[in-house]
């Protein structure tokens, strides 16, 4: 949690933003696992926790604009609570703690709300993703599921997104935080990786080190030798030598900050001359990223530079050929890169997506592709100092994809099938990082960077494998 006046700050700029109206937060309730008592990790509602800063479960912020007043609103715990769970602050006491003079019951806020919409008031809430959550603001606003979803305010998450987009210090020590606890997690992955253990065990143990040290993982896990499947769960497999070992993962903080990395390391703890191949592409791309990124530069234009360079690479290995601007245009090297350059991250690990990935992500200068590939790009808009950024270029050899582009013979005056067809089995490689953009480029969070350089990740496993 930071400081009161942070908060303070927040809700007085987004009051600024909106400029009238009733406000609506609901935060997260406990999400039960398979019966009441039983339940979930709680985990708050991050544009909740950024204006109003409590985890306690079953709160509700209101910011209203138009009398210029903040409320929490949530029930105190009663004595049998406190027997199971032990005592915590009042209300009152929460709302005081981030510089909110008002509060009340979860009774005092229905009555509160019947009040505002007589009164006329115009509500704003946030596009709710939770059914309880539905379910609540239906029984306070009087609408249904569908209606909700249409009237989820566009000034509210415009606003809303201008703020959380650019990071504070504060915010950029918190992801730092969470890239020292993601170090550990990749770094032990590379020392694990190994004919040994399974993928399973491989998560299981980085899973472990972000719950050990008070957070969580920002996301489950990816542990695969089948790196082509951009979310492939772990498996009970054991790793098998010659193949390479793709583990996507990162941290939350205890405050709910993430990072996101991906390695991909070869579980022979050597990469044959064809992986060399592939991962000295993928690793030029990612840092022509971080050499482009910077204020003012269209992350769509940066994601369009890497494909060029990583088509020029695929020609050059005979796996693409023609001109590599048609190819580009054409969409043909979506085949080896089907999804996109990267992402938002901070309080979410794919941040504020659920506001809308159009208003995150785009805006009136720059829309989203409907082209295969470049369509999952999930930032192309111009960057900002102060916004966090995934740096996470791939290439991958999906059978099924492969089939059916041969078959339909799409992009095939850009693709060497017969040659792609050597590569069949060849999995994936992604190497990510989280970038911040500074006043004159970028740089990788983290004070320690995981080794990626194709000769750092070798000798890394060499020296320390367990």
């Amino acid at each position: 949690m930071f400081d009161k006046e942070t908060y303070i700050s927040r809700r007085a700029a987004l009051k600024a933003k909106m400029g009238g109206g009733l406000l609506l937060f609901p935060g997260n309730n406990p999400t039960p696992a398979n019966y009441p008592n039983n339940c979930f990790h709680h985990r708050q509602d991050s544009s909740f926790l950024y204006f109003f800063g409590q985890q306690r479960e079953g709160l509700f912020g209101v910011i209203d604009v138009d009398h210029d007043t903040t409320y929490l609103f949530g029930d105190d715990i009663d004595l049998d609570d406190i027997i199971w769970y032990g005592s915590v602050d009042s209300v009152a006491s929460l709302a005081a703690e981030t510089g909110i003079s008002h509060s009340g019951s979860m009774a005092d806020l229905s009555s509160f709300l019947a009040n505002a919409r007589q009164e006329g008031q115009t509500l704003h809430f946030l596009p709710p993703y939770r059914h309880d959550i539905q379910m609540l603001l239906g029984e306070l606003t009087g609408m249904t599921p569908a209606q909700l979803k249409q009237a989820a305010s566009v000034q509210l998450i415009k606003s809303v997104v201008d703020l959380r987009s650019v990071k504070s210090q504060a915010e950029i020590k918190e992801i730092e935080r969470a890239c020292a606890i993601g170090n550990k997690m990749h770094t032990t992955a590379m020392k694990l990786c190994s004919t040994s253990v399974t993928e399973h065990f491989i998560a299981g143990t980085i899973e472990g080190i972000a719950l050990s040290l008070g957070g969580m993982v920002s996301f489950p896990s990816i542990v695969t030798t089948h790196g082509e499947v951009m979310h492939g769960s772990p498996s009970d497999n054991y790793l098998e030598s010659g193949r390479l070992l793709l583990v996507d993962a990162g941290a939350e903080t205890t405050d709910c900050y993430c990072s996101d990395n991906t390695r991909t390391s070869p579980v022979s703890g050597r990469f044959t001359n064809k992986q060399k191949d592939i991962y000295t592409l993928v690793e030029e791309c990612h840092d022509l990223a971080l050499q482009l990124a910077a204020p003012g530069v269209k992350w769509l234009d940066v994601h369009m530079d890497v494909c060029r360079h990583m088509t020029e690479g695929l020609k050059q290995l005979g796996l693409m050929k023609g001109d590599t601007e048609e190819a580009v245009q054409a969409g043909a090297h979506a085949l080896f890169l089907p999804h996109g350059l990267g992402h938002m991250m901070g309080m979410d690990v794919h941040d504020m997506e659920g506001l809308g990935q159009h208003y995150v992500g785009f805006d009136d200068e720059v829309s989203p592709s409907s082209q295969f590939g470049t369509a999952s790009l999930r930032l192309g808009r111009r960057l900002q100092e102060g916004f966090v950024v995934t740096d996470e270029p791939g290439i991958y050899f999906i059978p099924a994809l492969i089939d059916n582009w041969r078959q339909k013979n799409h992009c095939a005056p850009f693709l060497n099938f017969d040659v792609i067809e050597k590569y069949r089995d060849f999995g994936g490689i992604r190497i990510e990082d989280d970038l911040l953009i500074t006043d004159k480029g970028a740089r990788i969070l983290g004070r320690d960077i995981i080794p990626y350089h194709l000769q750092d990740v070798e000798d890394y496993i060499a020296k320390n494998k367990y």
